[in-house]
């Protein structure tokens, strides 16, 4: 097809678009309407099918409609929750939000042992003694089985399993819960009676002393579950059947008044006082079938806890109590017991230092301060029950505590138990306590956190605070072990955040600068002092005042090991991204930002993931957003040319750092091209340095772009030309999130697209020629290595011809204003339209050439298809009275039609369709083409 006769014709008709008629509406188009018609006429009502079984059916199919249903579900369950709307219930003395924190907290290595008759192989200890109750049928018979089964409590029978390792020791616990549990279904009241004194008589065993705690947990819960069967099976009984008799519903609340009795007799007859007490209490709930008076609750607790001082060891001694006191809160909201509780713990309390002391003389069994840690969540539990929802006895129980001597332990849980405003309002008497207590195991640091903690949920008064603050600091920093020290201030950043100024915030870094420094104190206290940090962000209102204190970025240096020092920057960048202004000029805060900024940058090497570098890329993108220095752009300028140079390891920050510059060019307001070309220098000095051929490809059309905007065509000039010469280093394929491979080709194309609706505008530069840049592309395109079967190469071709189509015209369809394209440069010249045509004619050999490869590769469909776009455009913009071009368009029909088959029915209809209303738009206009298309138009009917 060299001897292609390609002769661009003009435009003779108005290009129009088919707009559809707008119409106003008030209603949403989607919205339900109904209509209600009222008719009270039965009888039309019944022609019109209306009648009522009609009605009924309507309704069964809007009830089996599920949407119906659902919203019909819907409001009935918001009626009945606006109707059983009550007060939220309250959870604060609830154990079982206790229970896995204890059993987390005191756990243990050594092996453990546990005595019961009920985990034996066989699964029962009698062997056949669910056969033997359940033969029972004379109830006379089986009230004496239970009670020979209740005496002869066999302790040969007993089963000890040593050496049980924490983890199996639960197990067992669970077994035997479920053992208990299993025995009431089945019966077998008195087996699970014994099971429950069996695991009372183990909360007797202190052998494993860090245990203890989670071993109250395990054995309470079994006790838990044995008091709600019982309580359950008394409530059913007294409850009866709601059809009886008023005379059948009360004898049947006094057989279960009978029934409980027998219980608490039962109970009272076990002989050792532990069990006895615990499973007493296990059931005291049942005491309501026997009396509903508070003071005879309040009676009962005092008599239990009379009885409590016959337990010797303190630590069983008080998580008895405490658990007389979680069954008591259950029914009487009373307090006298639990305070008369307290003054019985007050009298043993020097007993517990005697374990303290000997404890002390032999660390290796446990420690003081672990021994007296156990006792925290019995004293914890009792003090606020003591203390919810009446505070008579708060003052009394601190005035008791300054009493005491070594009183830390019940000072730790008035701090974790108490109120934290009754604490607000005491906080020098709370110091002064701290200050003046010595108790073995209990340090001052661990009272300072506890009372830090407290007041960092509510202060002290505003005129105290100072001295408040100057008191414990006072304290804290006589704490000569760097541990507790840390451990203090870490709590403390909270409530100095919070409540002061940031001059107290820079003096607290500073202290911590100074005391971590000593030793090299600071490489054991890492994350200690990255939580500080972490709090004092949180909590202060103003990360940039932060960011500009002396003592700031020095508290950085503490951070000696690069990964922790990378992951304190990440932290402080996250922070001032989601709690900084909107902009900042500041010159400090931009400082330290940049230098936050440069060790992340630093951080990053060949090593490096994506994830990471995408990160850090984020963060540090979000803060170079941030700096805005308002109408000075070249200081604006300056910045991003020290950013350039300060994270050169970061390919997603350069792209930010071009874009922002071009942003900048278009907020230059004096129309000075001055500037605008120092920032388009900018860009074309730091596009290079990205690593992503795609990036820089945008990046060079963009400022290409903006330059053109700007009238810098020379600038313009170089961007494209260095655009263009970018596409044969393009890779074939990049790897995308998932790490599967991705085709460039559909990002080549749509490039190539936005750079010839971009050159469309573009002059001619005098020392490069005609279309020099059009040229250079198809040249480009021409060297680049594609697939066998690829279709990109033709529509870029395609896409080339609209291009030179267009500057045939005498009038381009869109210019930029101020710029001089090529229908105002050339003024039509006929030497220009030459050059256009032979442009042309080789585009179109260079498609054909195409078209052969792809059949060449079995691609008929797509060979077809791209047969079709050439053929359009060949109508569309050649002149069809050259004989060469219209035999080329009727090939290129025929093929085609060849492939009929492969394409879509709709296809073929629809390109003789738009030859058609072609030739409907050019035959008044232009007769010899309309001619031509007519001819054209009978040899395709014919085809």
């Amino acid at each position: 097809m060299a001897n292609l006769e390609w002769v661009c014709v003009p435009r003779c008709y108005e290009v129009r678009k088919n707009r559809l008629a707008g119409q106003a509406t008030l209603d949403h188009p989607l919205k339900q309407r109904t209509v209600t018609v009222v008719d009270s006429n039965p009888l039309a009502r019944a022609l019109e099918g209306t009648d009522p079984l009609s009605q009924f059916a309507r309704q069964d199919e809007e009830l089996n409609d599920p949407l119906t249903q659902m919203v019909n579900e819907f409001d009935i369950k918001s009626k009945r929750r606006e109707r059983d709307r009550v007060e939220p219930e309250d959870n604060t003395l609830q154990w079982s939000s206790r229970r896995l924190g204890i059993l987390n907290r005191f756990t243990t290595n050594e092996k453990l042992s546990l005595s019961t008759s009920f985990l034996v192989a066989s699964g029962s200890l009698d062997g056949g003694s669910d056969s033997s109750i359940k033969a029972q049928t004379v109830v006379a018979d089986k009230t004496k089985y239970r009670l020979e089964q209740l005496d002869h409590f066999d302790d040969g029978s007993m089963r000890h399993m040593m050496d049980l390792t924490q983890q199996e020791y639960i197990q067992r616990f669970e077994q035997l819960k479920q053992e208990l549990i299993q025995s009431w279904h089945n019966d077998q009241r008195v087996k699970a009676l014994k099971i429950a004194i069996q695991c009372a008589k183990m909360l007797a065993d202190t052998t494993v002393l860090q245990f203890y705690p989670s071993q109250y947990v395990l054995i309470t819960d079994i006790l838990d579950v044995f008091g709600k069967l019982v309580y359950e099976r008394l409530r059913t009984k007294a409850s009866g059947d709601p059809a009886a008799s008023a005379a059948m519903l009360e004898r049947e609340r006094e057989a279960a008044r009978d029934t409980c009795q027998n219980w608490f007799y039962k109970i009272a007859s076990i002989r050792e006082l532990l069990p006895r007490l615990y499973l007493e209490l296990s059931i005291f709930k049942c005491y309501e079938f026997l009396t509903s008076s508070r003071e005879e609750y309040e009676r009962i607790l005092q008599r239990l806890t009379h009885q409590l001082r016959g337990i010797a060891d303190p630590l069983v001694s008080s998580y008895a109590r405490c658990y007389l006191v979680r069954m008591g809160v259950t029914l009487t909201p009373s307090k006298t017991y639990i305070r008369e509780n307290f003054s019985d713990l007050f009298i043993i309390y020097p007993q517990i230092f005697r374990f303290v002391a000997r404890f002390n003389l032999h660390p290796e069994i446990v420690t003081a301060s672990s021994y007296l840690q156990l006792y925290a969540p019995a004293f914890d539990y009792m003090l606020l029950c003591l203390v919810h929802k009446c505070e008579l006895h708060t003052q009394d129980m601190l005035n008791e505590c300054k009493q005491l001597k070594n009183n830390g332990a019940i000072l730790m849980s008035i701090l974790s138990s108490f109120k934290p405003e009754f604490i607000a309002t005491n906080a020098l008497e709370f110091i002064e306590l701290i200050n003046a207590s010595d108790t073995p195991g209990i340090s001052k640091s661990q009272l300072l956190r506890s009372l830090g903690s407290s007041v960092s949920s509510c202060a002290p008064l505003q005129e105290q605070r100072i001295s408040f603050l100057k008191a414990a600091f006072e304290t804290i920093n006589k704490l000569t072990d760097p541990n507790e020290y840390i451990n203090c201030v870490e709590t403390w950043a909270v409530f100095v955040s919070q409540y002061f100024t940031v001059h107290e915030v820079n003096r607290l870094l500073g202290e911590l600068n100074a005391r971590m420094c000593l030793g090299k104190a600071y490489e054991k206290h890492y994350s200690q002092l990255q939580n500080i940090l972490t709090k004092i962000m949180q909590n202060y209102r103003s990360i940039e005042l932060l960011l500009i204190q002396l003592n700031f970025l020095p508290y950085l240096d503490l951070f000696q090991k690069e990964s922790v020092r990378v992951e304190v920057c990440k932290n402080i960048l996250s922070f001032y991204k989601q709690n900084s202004e909107e902009y900042t000029c500041d010159a400090v805060v931009t400082n330290a930002l940049m230098y936050l900024g440069k060790i992340l940058n630093d951080s990053v090497n060949a090593l490096t993931v994506e994830d990471e570098r995408r990160q850090i890329s984020q963060l540090i993108n979000v803060f170079i957003h941030k700096v805005n220095f308002g109408r000075d752009l070249e200081q604006q300028l300056s910045f991003y040319v020290e950013a350039r140079g300060t994270f050169s390891n970061l390919d997603a920050v350069y792209v930010t750092l071009v874009q922002a510059a071009c942003k900048l060019a278009t907020r230059n307001r004096s129309k000075s091209t001055g500037f605008v070309k120092a920032c388009i220098a900018y860009c074309f000095i730091t596009i290079p340095s990205i690593g992503a051929v795609q990036q820089q490809m945008n990046l060079y059309l963009l400022c290409g772009q903006l330059a053109l905007q700007h009238l810098c065509l020379g600038q313009a000039d170089a961007c494209f030309e260095a655009a263009l010469h970018l596409v044969n280093e393009l890779p074939a394929a990049t790897v995308d999130l998932d790490g599967k491979p991705r085709s460039l080709e559909r990002f080549l194309v749509s490039y190539m697209c936005n750079v010839l609706a971009t050159l469309v505008v573009v002059p001619d530069s005098p020392e490069q020629g005609v279309l020099y840049f059009l040229r250079l592309l198809l040249e480009v395109i021409g060297r680049h290595e594609f697939k066998a079967d690829s279709t990109a190469p033709c529509i870029i071709y395609l896409h080339s011809l609209d291009m030179l189509y267009v500057q045939s015209l005498e009038k381009f369809p869109y210019h930029i204003k101020g710029v001089v394209s090529n229908d105002d440069l050339y003024g039509h010249d006929p030497k220009f339209l030459q050059e256009i045509n032979n442009l042309c004619a080789q585009v179109v050999d260079a498609i054909l050439l195409q078209l052969k490869a792809l059949g060449a590769a079995q691609q008929q469909r797509s060979q077809a298809e791209l047969a079709l776009e050439l053929f359009l455009r060949i109508v569309r913009y050649a002149d069809l009275e050259k004989e060469s071009v219209a035999q080329l368009a009727v090939n290129l029909w025929h093929l085609a039609n060849k492939a009929q088959s492969q394409l879509d029915v709709k296809t073929l209809p629809q390109t003789l369709r738009s030859v058609e209303l072609l030739y409907k738009q050019v035959k008044d206009a232009s007769t010899p083409q309309a001619q031509a298309i007519a001819k054209l138009l009978m040899r395709m009917r014919n085809s």
